[in-house]
């Protein structure tokens, strides 16, 4: 008989989930069903994007050396319309979040340290799927996660 790990025990309750975000379609989508789960739950959501560091590469540097206040227009790409989709997504099911953004090319440290500094008892990552080889060279932020971290990790495909 298979047992759902979160509904396992009665006094586990997680209240304050992190929900690393990046820009693909696949970890906007499940913000959604993130959410509802927070609901049932009565736990509050911290929503999480890592940056990576564009003022080390030559073009960012460049752009930011001659023009900064550009640089911090196009700097966080994305970021901050994922993050504000994903704060009033769950405001409007009445769910208490914020979000945080930290600049790191190592997204998977700045998980842990922000799970961690924040106090958050349960991680809701989305995987993009890769197995067997496309894992092993591109690598996995998820699995980065999985074995660094000493707190609950969901993951959701």
């Amino acid at each position: 008989m298979y047992m759902d790990p979160l509904l396992a025990e009665e006094s586990t309750v997680y209240k304050h989930l992190l929900v690393p975000l990046d820009d693909t379609p696949l970890s906007i989508a499940h913000v959604t069903s993130t959410v509802e789960l927070a609901k049932s739950m009565g736990a509050r959501i911290t929503f999480f994007h890592a940056n990576p560091d564009w003022s080390s590469t030559g073009d960012g540097a460049l752009l930011m050396a001659v023009n900064p206040a550009l640089f911090s227009k196009v700097a966080p790409g994305e970021t901050n319309t994922v993050l504000m989709k994903a704060t009033a997504a769950a405001k409007a099911s009445g769910v208490p979040c914020e979000a945080i953004v930290h600049t790191s090319d190592h997204p998977a440290d700045a998980i842990v340290r922000t799970a961690q500094e924040q106090g958050c008892d349960l991680i809701v990552m989305a995987s993009h799927g890769r197995r067997g080889i496309g894992a092993v060279l591109i690598g996995s932020e998820t699995t980065r996660v999985l074995v660094h971290c000493t707190v609950p990790v969901l993951v959701v495909k």
